[in-house]
């Protein structure tokens, strides 16, 4: 008799769990765009989510700790005049996210600690440069305020955001509209998948191609006949790639290899509602004294609902072949530095006594006098709270104006 033989790995046993209802955020009416983004972006601070809004495009931010029934009140971030389409979070500083609308322009904005009071309305930066809606946004790995934005206009477009300018523009490289487009670990090179059913490996800087002839895929394998949309998520401290299907009810996974057949079968977690966006939150946003090597954020029409991944270890010590040094928040390089050519690799943080935040986030400056948009938020922006309290103080005395000249208007008249 010929007995299988099992490979052996450390993820074989790796096992999903939906958190319970009390630790799920409730009742959010999450957006019914069609569109192929994640739809959610979550980092240790906040779990950001687009929603329905009428009269523009509006995206959500809520503290972690703040889970359960959501109230309908609750503020939103709503300064599109289009449905927001894209949303992710500054790998350098919890407080900065960038939107990307239907309005064809992508929005910079910082969200006070202990989430949002009032409306917010003004962004930091607008950047303009799109001449169709902006689908796609992804922050550079390793230099700070470097973000990547493509649009339906078939343009891909590098801004230097804290300069508020467009370094790099590439309108000729793509001939159809653009699915996807990601950095490399340490940002050198973005890889694209275009509607032409091409992948190009580009230079970022020089906006040109490196590798767009791809030889036969070391291995394929076969998922389902279902025609949703696929949201791939790396771990490269594991070798992990998690798929979640969009429109889909499960999130299959698998380990990445050196040797042939190169993908291995882990597991699937599957459940009874299917998934309308997904968010995965960064590696030091983990609990690793419960071995979770991975946290997804799943959005359900009316809720979103963490989904936790463990490996199951009987010892409750940290487990260091399971969490090697990780990406910190730390930037390597600055924007200057990089478009001048300087690369930075990734600045690894240990996880062993749990990731602890830095005192003084890493500052999100703007150089005023060179912004080259009109609506870029006065004085520094790291006091955005300040500057809506001191909108507000306006609005209220404005409002008492008017009451009193109201009144003498009035009194004016009982004289006459």
């Amino acid at each position: 008799m010929s007995r299988k033989v099992v490979r052996s790995s450390k993820f074989r046993h790796v096992f999903g769990q939906a958190l319970k209802t009390d630790q799920c955020y409730d009742d959010i009416r999450i957006s019914q765009m069609t569109w192929d983004s994640n739809f959610c972006s979550v980092n240790p601070k906040f779990v950001a989510m687009i929603v329905d809004a009428s009269g523009g495009g509006a995206f959500m931010v809520l503290p972690m700790s703040k889970t359960g029934r959501i109230d309908m009140s609750y503020p939103t971030v709503c300064g599109h005049t289009g449905p927001v389409l894209d949303i992710e979070f500054c790998p350098h500083n919890d407080n900065i996210i960038a939107s990307g609308s239907e309005d064809c322009s992508v929005m910079i904005w910082e969200i006070p600690d202990g989430g949002l009071t009032s409306p917010l309305t003004e962004p930091v930066i607008k950047l303009e440069g799109h001449s169709k809606r902006v689908g796609i946004l992804s922050w550079h790995p390793t230099a700070h305020n470097v973000l990547l934005s493509a649009g339906c206009d078939n343009v891909l477009i590098l801004w230097n955001v804290a300069r508020g300018e467009a370094v790099v523009r590439m309108d000729s490289v793509h001939p159809d509209l653009i699915y996807s487009a990601c950095w490399n670990r340490d940002g050198s090179q973005i890889l694209t998948s275009c509607k032409d059913k091409t992948m190009r490996v580009l230079d970022p800087r020089k906006g040109t191609v490196l590798i767009n002839n791809f030889a036969e895929p070391l291995t394929l394998q076969e998922l389902d006949t279902s025609s949703g949309v696929l949201l791939p998520f790396f771990d490269p401290d594991t070798g992990i790639v998690y798929l979640c299907g969009k429109g889909d009810s499960s999130i299959r996974y698998f380990e990445v290899t050196d040797e042939a057949p190169y993908v291995h079968y882990l597991s699937m977690y599957g459940s009874k509602e299917s998934q309308k966006g997904m968010g995965y939150m960064p590696k030091r946003g983990l609990d690793v004294h419960k071995c979770e090597i991975a946290r997804f954020y799943k959005l359900h029409e009316r809720k979103c609902e963490p989904i936790v991944m463990t490996v199951p270890r009987k010892s409750d010590l940290f487990q260091d072949d399971l969490y090697p040094d990780t990406v910190g928040p730390e930037p390597s390089v600055e924007a200057d530095e990089w478009f001048q050519g300087k690369d930075g690799q990734p600045v690894l943080i240990s996880l062993k006594d749990g990731f602890v935040a830095p005192t003084k986030a890493k500052e999100f400056k703007v150089h005023k006098s060179l912004l080259k948009t009109s609506t870029a938020s006065a004085g520094n922006p790291h006091d955005n709270s300040g500057v809506q309290s001191l909108r507000k103080e306006v609005k209220d005395l404005n409002a008492a104006v008017e009451e009193l000249t109201k009144r003498v208007k009035e009194l004016e008249s009982k004289q006459v």
